[in-house]
């Protein structure tokens, strides 16, 4: 007999898994618990946006409450033998050892590629002879220092994007891979550089990577349907993932299982449960999440699971946008209740809540968790106070839980203040 899940019971499993049911470090966050984070989330999604913190910094206060971003730089961004970057969602951190895991995706890069005449990398062999060579030669580089070394005299042939495009194409088919940032900038080195040899002449075949990664992300979601399974890793070969479920179910690390309202057409969305899924009697976690966190990052999953319609407004024209610039959701208890847009004014030291909404989940005592995270979310960023603008149903309940007249008074955040 299928066991069957309320809503409610889906939400707690897929949020344990992804670590909210865990008590936030009590002393400073070291490194130890970054890994220990990634390997519950699995990839890390690396996004440019810093109106208030670039989305990778999120996830991992989300979960582990204040922590110094330079740790995190240390940790993902320098050049590191613990993690390195691939489409594995869209951008992501992962570790090291995964990269043969991704060889079926650099392969299929490679075939459609190699195989149309008309593709950029067929087009611009002269300029992949040379960028390679000049990473064979000289090691990791950025893009500027490529750049500022090309032979002038071949004119547009050395266009700042071909010698770009040559490495991001490069680095899809697993040629090159990313030796860490500077500042945000990528270095890039060919992959026999970067990549320990015992990890690259590792041989992992299509199928079994498509297993080992829709068994991590199983673990990762607690409870999901084949969609979101395919998700997580962005695996399109719909059929492989079907298969993967199939061989999974039959040695009972995932198990079928029922959602009540989880439903298509009127019928149950087929649903599978890791075996390790933990359904825990309640959450309590209060938590500020990226647009790109792995508990929204599917909106199809996050409309179903926690009832959120949730849309990034960045390219929508500022008259168009209905929650604002940078709207991120916040989650409190098994729910996800509102949303925030935030900008850092670094110059006035001051975390700007630049509008604030309720979602229907929303309770009367859910404002002062939210204004904690807010109070914590300034200090862990540096800034001395924060402020709530009138836009949105919200603001006037979280400037009350924050103490700051709706519009323009801000609050100083002393550093003593509990979290």
């Amino acid at each position: 007999m299928v066991e069957t899940l309320t809503a409610t019971q889906a939400r707690r499993i897929a949020l344990a898994a992804q670590g909210f049911t865990r008590r936030r470090p009590s002393a400073e966050v070291s490194a130890r618990h970054l890994h220990t984070a990634m390997k519950r989330l699995g990839v890390l999604q690396i996004d440019s946006v810093n109106v208030f913190a670039r989305s990778h910094y999120l996830p991992l206060f989300s979960r582990l409450g204040a922590y110094d971003p330079a740790l995190l730089d240390r940790v993902f961004l320098s050049r590191t033998t613990h993690y390195v970057e691939y489409l594995a969602h869209e951008a992501t951190f992962v570790p090291v050892e995964d990269w043969p895991l991704w060889q079926f995706r650099m392969d299929d890069f490679r075939r459609r590629w190699e195989t149309d005449p008309d593709s950029w990398l067929n087009q611009n062999a002269r300029t992949i002879a040379w960028v390679k060579d000049e990473l064979r030669t000289r090691g990791p580089l950025r893009p500027a220092e490529l750049r500022a070394d090309a032979p002038r005299e071949r004119g547009a042939w050395w266009d700042w994007d071909e010698v770009k495009n040559a490495l991001e194409h490069l680095w899809r088919i697993g040629d090159v891979a990313v030796s860490g940032r500077q500042g945000f900038e990528r270095r890039y080195a060919l992959a026999e550089q970067e990549i320990p040899a015992e990890v690259r002449e590792r041989t992992v075949s299509r199928d079994e990577a498509i297993r080992e990664l829709v068994r991590r992300a199983a673990r990762s979601s607690g409870v999901a349907t084949e969609a979101d399974f395919g998700d997580y890793y962005r695996i399109r070969d719909r059929p492989a993932v079907r298969r993967a479920i199939d061989e999974l179910v039959s040695s009972a690390e995932l198990i079928p299982v029922q959602v009540r309202g989880w439903e298509r057409g009127g019928s149950p969305v087929p649903t599978w449960m890791h075996q390790d899924a933990v359904l825990p009697r309640r959450v309590d976690a209060a938590a500020i999440l990226s647009p790109f966190d792995p508990v929204v990052w599917f909106r199809e999953r996050a409309l179903r699971a926690f009832d959120l319609d949730y849309r990034i407004e960045i390219y929508v024209p500022a008259h168009k946008r209905r929650f604002g610039y940078y709207s991120l959701p916040v989650l409190v208890g098994d729910r996800i209740v509102a949303r925030v847009d935030l900008k850092a004014d670094r110059a006035t030291s001051t975390l700007q809540v630049q509008s604030a909404w309720w979602e229907p989940q929303a309770r009367p005592d859910d404002a002062d968790p939210i204004a904690r995270e807010l109070a914590l979310a300034a200090r862990w960023q540096g800034l001395d106070n924060v402020s709530v603008s009138g836009w949105g149903n919200a603001a006037e309940t979280l400037a009350g839980a924050l103490h700051v007249e709706r519009g323009h008074v801000q609050r100083h955040v002393h550093a003593r203040e509990s979290a």
